[in-house]
């Protein structure tokens, strides 16, 4: 049998077409490979001459991985989505001022301010020299900047007490330390042009927080804290030492965060976002599968949030469920419903720390009293701080001591964590800097919440994403009162990036476009569709 199946050719049928030539190749392109060749051994031979001459043997064998890192990663080093995928991996995996990386200098160069500043200045000069690259309004511009001039006038009004106290280059350096803090928010907003990144960025997020979770799990059982490890596979200097906390007969998570408060708000915020994409994320295709995997993703942050034992965190998750039950009542019946044999589950798995958590706030007394433990030393309870904090404020009323002048670790300590950040912000810059974190925190949750419910009201993956993101913000400003969360930037970095998504979803998501074509403004109560019939009839 032949293997020829094709029909012979007749008379009349045509020649089949000769292939196309090959194009010329021409002396340049033959060179080409070569050239790139001669000039990447170039720089590597300089590369590791200078690291070798210069630096310690360490620091040179950081700098040369560091270069054969970015040879293979170059496609990712070369796009912004791939530094934003940098960002979210130091931000939620190399916990924040524990490490440096093994370079000489005057300061202890943390990973997450070395993306932060290649991030801006590419930033800055692909607005320069890019022409097709415009800014993208940020929404969220006019709180932050009150924010900022509520922080920087403190400085001038204490001018003199800050000089005469040496404080001078403190209130600098907290200055800089903010504008490096609000940058994040600023540049992943120029990042996200698109629903991919943005959703995205949101899923990346969540997984992240999921794979802490998991470890913080771990932790918590075998007091191995993997976080705690990184300097033995990656080259980094330990700047800071490991640090324990115990409760509930137990010891508690600090996962990659500063503390395990910080730890447990940073989980909150990220599951209502866990829930969201339970019914809209983009995977699993699946929607049974995709709501059963982040069902599973749900109760991992939980979990989570279990192990770092903080009441702080229960206020957080009751707050943002009365928010839902208020504003989504059928939404947060189910979740009432769902979260009824988890609470059981978890007082029968872990009845201390179940507790601990849960049934401390039924005995009101005992927990007053654990608020008013040691007054006017270190670690004092948020009751004992109240009072003597008020005092000090009421003689700087307006404008507080000037920013910066609240040292609460180091040498130079002259004050105590408040666990605060409300009362250290009065304390610090006043009444009027009291106004600006209001400002700050609030008006994006209003206009996220108001957006849900007028131009995005009639499509629901677009309201229920800011929705989430407005219970996020709730709960990261309930948290405010009862942390010092300025001074955890893990969680704050994350809550910026969520703020980013949210200023997106304002700006330049599908029912922003249209409202925006429509002539409307940002917050538009579409009529609805049997009112539109009725009103053409």
């Amino acid at each position: 049998m032949s293997l020829n199946t094709s029909p012979t050719r007749g008379p009349l049928d045509a020649a089949p077409a000769s292939p196309p030539a090959a194009p010329a190749v021409t002396d340049d392109e033959v060179t080409l490979p070569a050239g790139r060749m001669i000039l990447a051994a170039v720089i590597l031979i300089a590369v590791a001459a200078v690291s070798v001459i210069f630096l310690p043997p360490i620091a040179a064998g950081g700098v040369m991985i560091a270069v054969a890192l970015a040879v293979l990663a170059r496609r990712i080093l070369t796009s912004w989505v791939g530094w934003l995928g940098i960002l979210v991996a130091v931000v939620m995996f190399i916990p924040i001022r524990r490490y440096a990386l093994p370079i000489p200098l005057p300061f202890q160069l943390e990973a997450y301010r070395l993306v932060l500043v290649v991030m801006f200045a590419g930033m800055i000069a692909a607005l320069l020299l890019d022409r097709d690259r415009k800014w993208k309004p940020v929404g969220f511009g006019w709180p932050i900047g009150l924010f900022f001039i509520s922080l920087l006038v403190s400085i001038p009004m204490n001018g003199t007490q800050l000089v005469e106290e040496n404080l001078g280059s403190s209130a600098v350096g907290t200055l800089v330390n903010w504008v490096v803090l609000l940058s994040v928010f600023y540049i992943v907003r120029q990042i996200i042009d698109t629903e991919t990144i943005a959703m995205g960025l949101v899923t990346a997020l969540v997984w992240c927080g999921t794979v802490v979770a998991v470890l913080s799990v771990f932790e918590r059982v075998t007091r191995i804290n993997v976080f705690h490890r990184l300097e033995f596979f990656l080259p980094l200097n330990l700047i800071a030492a490991d640090g324990e906390s115990f409760r509930a007969g137990g010891y508690r998570s600090f996962g990659s965060s500063q503390h395990p408060i910080a730890l447990s708000v940073m989980f909150c915020i990220l599951i209502p976002l866990a829930i969201y994409l339970a019914r809209y994320g983009r995977w699993p295709k699946n929607e049974w599968t995709r709501r059963l995997v982040y069902s599973i993703v749900t109760i991992v942050l939980m979990m989570g949030v279990l192990v770092a034992v903080s009441r702080t965190a229960v206020i957080v998750l009751g707050i943002m469920f009365l928010l839902t039950l208020l504003l989504r009542p059928w939404l947060g019946i189910t979740l009432f419903a769902l979260g009824i044999p988890a609470l059981a589950i978890g007082a029968a798995a872990v009845p201390k720390v179940f507790g601990t958590l849960i049934l401390s706030f039924l005995d009101i007394d005992g927990l007053i009293a654990s608020q008013q433990t040691s007054p006017g030393f270190r670690g004092a309870g948020r009751l004992a701080d109240l009072g003597p904090s008020l005092i000090q404020a009421s003689q700087y009323p307006f404008f507080g001591t000037g920013l910066g002048s609240r040292i609460v670790v180091g040498e130079e300590q002259n004050a105590y964590i408040l666990d605060n950040q409300v009362l250290g912000t009065l304390l610090e810059v006043g009444a009027v800097g009291v106004l600006g974190l209001a400002i700050f925190i609030l008006a994006p949750l209003v206009m996220l919440g108001a957006w849900a419910f007028t131009t995005a009201r009639d499509e629901p993956r677009w309201a229920m994403l800011a929705f989430a993101l407005f219970l996020s913000g709730a709960g990261y400003a309930t948290a405010l009162f009862f942390y010092d969360a300025f001074g955890f930037m893990q969680t704050f970095f994350v809550y910026s990036m969520l703020l980013a998504v949210g200023a997106w979803l304002l700006t330049a998501s599908p029912p922003a476009v249209r409202a925006r074509e429509a002539g409307e403004g940002m917050f538009v109560r579409w009529p609805r569709p049997q009112a539109a019939t009725g009103t053409a009839a």
